[in-house]
């Protein structure tokens, strides 16, 4: 199961550096051209005044996923080790926090209605990100379908049970 969750983990990070390098949306109107990636989107919000609506987007759409696939690949990673560390059990108990904030597919849903709104003003030109946010909502999905956090609370509870039978052995004697 780790080892499934490890490969999604991947993929969702490869796929999370893709879509915040390449540009997301085009727009031509009236003959000038602008394109402009997720990061690009907020820091337009920021500067036309949308503070709230801007740290928003960059919480949800770029801060919280890259934490949520940080923290999946982390967790996985130490698990995977013979004597998981005690960060692995931190990290576990604020994962579902990322998972909350991580709002990736709302986002896209708001790009999806703008765009029908926007259709008949200017053209839009899809961008490559665009496709691989699509697919990184999905893989990002599989990845916290195929997460077990008992298998993990389990390992770390076995390592540390370990452990203290023998420091216990130890001072025994």
């Amino acid at each position: 199961m780790l080892n499934r969750t490890l490969a999604l983990s991947l993929g969702a990070a490869v796929l999370y550096v893709i879509a915040n390098s390449v540009p997301m949306l085009g727009l031509t109107v009236v003959g000038r051209h602008a394109s402009t990636t997720v990061l690009g989107g907020a820091i337009h919000l920021w500067n036309g005044g949308d503070l709230i609506v801007a740290v928003l987007v960059l919480f949800t759409a770029v801060i919280a996923p890259a934490l949520q696939i940080g923290f999946m690949l982390a967790i996985v990673l130490g698990t995977l080790r013979e004597r998981p560390p005690r960060w692995v059990g931190t990290l576990l108990r604020h994962q579902p926090t990322t998972r909350t904030w991580s709002m990736i597919e709302v986002m896209m849903l708001g790009v999806l209605v703008a765009l029908v709104k926007i259709a008949d003003y200017a053209t839009v030109i899809p961008g490559i990100a665009l496709f691989v946010l699509w697919v990184l909502v999905f893989l990002l999905a599989a990845m916290q379908a195929n997460f077990d956090p008992r298998e993990v609370w389990n390992k770390i509870e076995w390592v540390e049970a370990t452990a203290r039978r023998g420091a216990a052995g130890e001072r025994a004697g």
